[in-house]
């Protein structure tokens, strides 16, 4: 039997660092979709605390066989307080560093709950988002990219032209990607999309707040087109994003298909 080498560990053969022949490099190898408790900053100075789907790789060169899995969850579990963004965003050069790569990526997917009041009433109910953080290192040089996933509710402009009364409507899905120069809140991008919807959506409405919303997306109409359009005339003017995607879905209420519109820069 070996002797035990001075950390109490078995002298075992690393396999993963023996050499391959192939002379095939991998652009990623990792770990996906590893639940993890992280804490989310509020623009209001609270705290949220939530859990995400992690997911972390690195580069490979060809010389390489593997990568070792497990430095990934030593990484994520040396924060015992929870994840925070600060803290992912340094994982990037720790984690390239511990698995001597050139390129490492890491992307944190939660549920980001706000409270939120109704138009009229201002009763409080939650609303929920999707967000992603995005980090990305190649060769020393970071990039975070924030991607956010907001609901609202859009009129169609033709529908309300052509009919003698009523005017059709549906649920929109609104994403938008922002690669950033600057931090930027969450709650930010959640209002920019909602601003330019045909109406915003609440989790809760009384009667009379209902009836605010029918009647302001019904004064307010946008195609699909609109909605993305709108979106990127304000990320345009705003310094702190240095490149977006802008993607608007509407699940028609009168087809049997979505209606759909992209627009991507790189400012």
């Amino acid at each position: 039997m070996s002797a035990p080498d001075e950390a109490g560990a078995m002298d075992i053969a690393d396999v993963q660092s023996s050499v391959d022949t192939r002379r095939i490099p991998i652009d990623k190898v990792g770990i996906k979709d590893l639940r993890h408790s992280v804490r989310i900053a509020r623009r209001d100075g609270g705290e949220q605390h939530t859990v995400a789907m992690i997911s972390m790789y690195v580069n490979l060169p060809h010389h390489f066989k593997g990568t070792h899995m497990s430095r990934f969850v030593e990484l994520l579990n040396g924060h015992d307080a929870g994840l925070t963004v600060d803290n992912f965003v340094a994982l990037l050069p720790a984690m390239t560093d511990i698995l001597e790569a050139e390129a490492g990526h890491i992307e944190m997917g939660f549920t980001y709950f706000t409270q939120k009041a109704a138009p009229v009433t201002g009763v409080e109910s939650l609303m929920d988002y999707d967000i992603h953080f995005i980090g990305e290192s190649i060769e020393g040089r970071t990039t975070m990219t924030v991607r956010v996933g907001v609901p609202v509710t859009s009129l169609c402009p033709c529908s309300k032209q052509i009919s003698a009364y009523g005017a059709h409507n549906q649920r929109s899905q609104v994403t938008v990607t922002a690669r950033l120069k600057e931090f930027l809140w969450i709650e930010e991008l959640i209002e920019l999309v909602e601003a330019q919807a045909s109406c915003e959506l609440y989790g809760l409405l009384k009667r009379p707040d209902e009836k605010y919303v029918t009647e302001r997306a019904y004064e307010n109409p946008k195609f699909v087109e609109d909605l993305v359009r709108d979106v990127a005339h304000h990320l345009n003017a705003d310094e702190r994003v240095a490149g977006y995607i802008v993607e608007a879905e509407n699940f028609e209420s009168i087809h049997n298909h979505s209606a759909y519109a992209r627009i991507e820069r790189d400012m």
